[in-house]
């Protein structure tokens, strides 16, 4: 019998061009999500089978596909959340997928961290805002992309301490023993070094800690040279905005930032690893008496990406004249947030060692001199002028409430010469001249009240404890960019008026971190300065 003839094997065997398109887009989520580190690199193979396949699945001809991926890989929830979705379009979290992968892998090859060149220096920009806003969203998975796959942590230790690094901070500070002037790109490094800093990473190598604690020390501790806020703290309502705005291309949006002020990450930075120094450990000539107490939140699990809604505020305010020149609350301070009880330290350096960087000495006088530190304690009370609500059927008074004017800058925006009456649900103040007190509530009533919305000023008051005293506080929020200036005075008088300033950096299990000042010294020259930090007591 003659044997049977069979039909060529392309005609019978299924093609995969004829997948439906459906099962198609499902077969290429799968494999490009397969592994979630990384870029989606699974679905390669499937763009490079044939031409028919490549159409169906390629970025400008399916942007669903990549917004899926984008979605599966990345956290959305933030910038749902302070974007809102009309911005978030399927072709905007596609390209924020491409975008993202190319820096990613920039990072990861530590192709720009070390010796600086044009071309280098063209891409520092990109990487460092996008990593920057991934931190501010993160939700567990940016991090993961960002510690896991890119190894960020690397990248910054090369770029900010090494003898190399494009940044020139270790070559300026501790090869040539000059004051590195702060930019964008060291702004925005140092916050990724503390929003990724694992201090155990450091101790294991002696001369490794020395490098980047003492770096970190000289720009923590140069209050003359590197600012705690921005803008100039001197001011309650700002004068003008400080710095030009950077144009941040950000999903679909073009957003005018302005970076955060590079000296609360180095304090940050700069505590955590001293506070995990045993107390007999003394390094690069510091002594500590003992340990931090209590340990800094650096926990990262604890936190979410709505617990830095105000940060990511700040950044929004400082580049906007029109909410940064206004002086009512824009987001950048949670009412009631500050509420409660704080611990953590306050250092200082020796006054003689102070007065000589005043005096122009370089960074080897702060590397050198000897760092002391207290613990403190500190309660907070909030209280908040609310807006009065709006009677559509009446004309408007013709003397409304209003919150306090800019007060005194060295006692916490207080003004001087008024008089504080402190019940259990207002705080009424009154004004030398005037008979009317204004009237702040407390947070207890504002929060039972619903009146959140309508908070337009927090006033502060306190008391608290250190190994030189007990001392009462009292301050004010900015409203601007939530800079809080607490005036502490300690009762037995011979302690003197210090001035304590800091932004919070979380809400919930947020940190404090700013410095202190001498209140002798005029508002407008330098003073003599420290660093403090605290965390919510637990």
């Amino acid at each position: 019998m003659p044997a049977e003839s069979s039909a060529p094997a392309s005609a019978s065997a299924p093609s995969f061009a004829m997948v439906p398109q459906e099962v198609l887009e499902h077969i290429a989520f799968f494999a490009a999500t397969d592994g979630m580190l990384g870029p989606p690199a699974g679905i390669v193979p499937l763009l490079t089978l044939n031409r028919t396949t490549h159409d169906a699945l390629a970025f400008h001809n399916n942007p669903y596909l990549y917004a899926r991926i984008f979605a599966e890989k990345y956290d959305t929830d933030a910038p749902a959340r302070r974007l809102g979705l009309a911005a978030l379009p399927a072709t905007a979290l596609a390209e924020e997928l491409q975008r993202r992968s190319l820096v990613l892998k920039r990072i990861r090859a530590r192709t720009d961290s070390r010796a600086p060149d044009a071309a280098a220096d063209k891409h520092l920009g990109r990487i460092l805002w996008t990593a920057f806003l991934m931190v501010l969203e993160n939700d567990g998975r940016n991090e993961r992309q960002l510690r896991e796959y890119a190894r960020m942590h690397d990248w910054l230790r090369e770029y900010l301490f090494d003898a190399h690094g494009a940044s020139q901070v270790f070559q300026t500070i501790r090869v040539a023993d000059r004051w590195i002037t702060e930019t964008e790109q060291m702004s925005l490094a140092l916050w990724l070094f503390w929003y990724l800093l694992q201090p155990e990473d450091y101790l294991k190598n002696d001369a490794l800690f020395r490098t980047v604690s003492g770096t970190l020390k000289v720009i923590a501790l140069g209050a003359h040279k590197y600012p705690s806020c921005y803008p100039d703290w001197v001011d309650f309502i700002p004068r003008g905005a400080p710095h030009v705005p950077t144009v941040v291309k950000h999903y679909s949006s073009e957003l005018r930032l302005v970076a955060p002020p590079a000296a609360p990450a180095a304090i940050l930075a700069y505590l955590t690893l001293v506070n995990k120094l045993s107390a007999s450990l003394s390094t690069d000539h510091q002594n500590y008496q003992k340990p931090i107490v209590p340990q800094l939140d650096v926990d990262r699990t604890l936190h979410t990406s709505a617990e830095r809604d105000c940060e990511w505020a700040r950044l929004r305010n400082l580049a906007e004249p029109k909410i940064l020149l206004r002086p009512t609350m824009a987001g950048a301070f949670t009412p009631g947030s500050l509420e409660g009880v704080w611990e953590g330290v306050f250092t200082y350096t020796e006054f003689t060692s102070y007065a000589g960087l005043l005096s122009g000495g370089p960074p080897s006088v702060l590397q050198r001199g000897l760092v002391a530190q207290h613990r403190q304690t500190i309660k907070v009370r909030e209280w908040h002028f609310v807006a009065p609500e709006p009677d559509p059927d009446a004309p408007p008074p013709a003397d409304p409430p209003r919150p306090l004017g800019p007060g005194n800058p060295s006692r916490g925006y207080v003004p001087d010469g008024i008089e504080i009456s402190e019940h259990s649900d207002r705080l009424e103040i009154l004004l030398a001249g005037n008979r009317r007190p204004v009237v702040y509530l407390s947070w207890a009533a504002v929060k039972k009240q619903g009146l959140q919305a309508r908070v337009q000023d927090v006033f502060l008051t306190g008391e608290g404890h250190s190994a030189w005293g007990e001392f009462q506080l009292v301050g004010r929020v900015r409203p601007s960019d939530g800079y809080i200036s607490l005036s502490k005075e300690y009762t037995d008088g011979d302690r003197g008026k210090w001035l304590y300033r800091a932004y919070m950096f979380g809400t919930t299990n947020g940190n404090l971190a700013g410095r202190w000042r001498d209140t002798l010294s005029p508002a407008h020259v330098d003073g003599y300065e420290g660093t403090w930090v605290a965390c919510r007591r637990r």
